[in-house]
């Protein structure tokens, strides 16, 4: 047991540092990071959310917490290869941008697909494990559900449970006065519908007609019907302090099928750190990288990726 121990410290201290590593592509390749936890070391993917995230779960849209490098650092210290990389038009991923009247859903699952094929090659193991964050989780799923070779499981953080248009309709009638209430409902009835339409100035964010392709792709996904239409591993975390998602989201992501395991973190926001309720307190921690990630969060990954291989199950 002891020189189990020793030769698993030593592979971790041998390990090299983080990587650049780069994916090819068109117009441009997109760009990443490796962190090598040690040959034969279980590997994960991980997949950004929504809006001009980076590797490191970093957006110029006022997130710096750094979600993503934290996780990779920490899951290396546990003994697990990552790779995480920049979305395409994004960072040093920005040569790669395609038009908005390009972008499709499908645009992400496949650029996931072909990061996970690079990361098989690069640690030259059989499977590899996606983790999802936020609209990552999403992706995820969608890229298990449409072909899960060279997968070995899941674990979905702080994802949505049900597809974009029900939680947008939520949303809305939840803060949104009329007449605008009544506009926009409309609006996202006829995307959802798969039909485009003439978008009100005031709902430019949402229905701009470059972007409404990308939306109606992207209001096709039903996040527990992906999950149910494969058996890979699967684990679903979310925090109880997320005002993105809600611990509602996690369990209709937990019903899919009844294997799948769910962590619920006490206290905990949308972004794995500690935080209250109240929101503007909350929000204080989407700027500070040097809140480290909550209590639960890497040995929750890390002990269900373990327990995966160790029962064969992946």
């Amino acid at each position: 047991m002891l020189l189990a121990v020793l030769s698993a410290v030593l592979a971790v201290q041998a390990a090299p540092g983080p990587q650049d590593v780069t994916l090819p592509g068109a117009p441009a390749p997109l760009a990443g990071t490796l962190i090598d936890a040690g040959s034969g070391a279980p590997a994960a993917l991980i997949i950004a959310g929504s809006g001009p995230t980076d590797r490191d779960g970093n957006s110029p849209l006022g997130v710096t917490a750094s979600t993503y490098r934290l996780l990779a650092e920490g899951l290396a210290a546990e003994g697990i290869t990552t790779l995480r990389y920049d979305k395409r038009g994004v960072a040093a991923s920005a040569g790669a941008a395609v038009a908005e009247s390009e972008l499709r859903f499908d645009t992400m699952v496949e650029d996931a697909r072909a990061w996970a094929g690079l990361l098989r090659e690069r640690t030259d193991l059989d499977c590899v494990w996606l983790i999802g964050h936020s609209e990552g989780a999403l992706v995820a799923s969608a890229v298990a559900a449409t072909d899960a070779t060279g997968l070995c499981g899941l674990v979905l953080l702080s994802g949505a449970g049900r597809p974009a248009a029900v939680v947008l309709r939520e949303q809305l009638r939840a803060g949104t006065p009329e007449p605008y209430l009544g506009q926009a409902l409309t609006v996202i009835d006829e995307l959802d519908a798969g039909r485009t339409v003439d978008c009100p100035p005031i709902l430019a964010a949402l229905c701009r007609s470059s972007v409404q392709p990308y939306v109606i792709s992207w209001f096709d996904q039903d996040p527990a019907a992906l999950l149910a239409a494969h058996d890979l591993p699967t684990l679903v975390m979310h925090g109880t302090t997320d005002f993105q998602t809600l611990v509602t989201d996690a369990e209709a992501l937990a019903a899919a099928r009844p294997e799948i395991e769910l962590i619920v973190l006490e206290g905990v926001n949308h972004l794995l750190k500690e935080a209250p309720a109240d929101r503007m307190t909350n929000l204080a921690t989407y700027s500070n990288p040097d809140l480290p990630l909550a209590p639960g969060v890497l040995s929750g990954i890390a002990g269900f990726i373990r327990r995966s291989a160790e029962t064969g199950t992946h």
